[in-house]
């Protein structure tokens, strides 16, 4: 399988970056450990919870594939 690898970043929002790629036509969503409460106001950082954000999409899109619905989505990366 060809490795993929992040490139200049595209978008950052609250909780994820979306960055270009080695690959053609293919980004790579990076989600972040940030949190915020109150709009914005109080932001933290929760260790582990990009990954399980990250995790969580990946199980829902293949779930989403599996069932007829397609997605953006090609494989999880880490």
């Amino acid at each position: 399988m060809e490795e993929i690898k992040k490139g200049i970043l595209v978008n950052s929002g609250k909780a994820k970056s979306l960055f270009e790629s080695s690959k053609d036509d293919h980004y790579v969503m990076h989600y972040r450990d940030d949190t915020s409460a109150f709009d914005g106001v109080k932001t933290e950082s929760l260790s582990g919870k990009g990954e399980i954000n990250n995790k969580f999409n990946a199980f829902i899109m293949e779930v989403l594939e599996k069932n007829g619905i397609s997605t953006h989505f090609v494989r999880l990366l880490s």
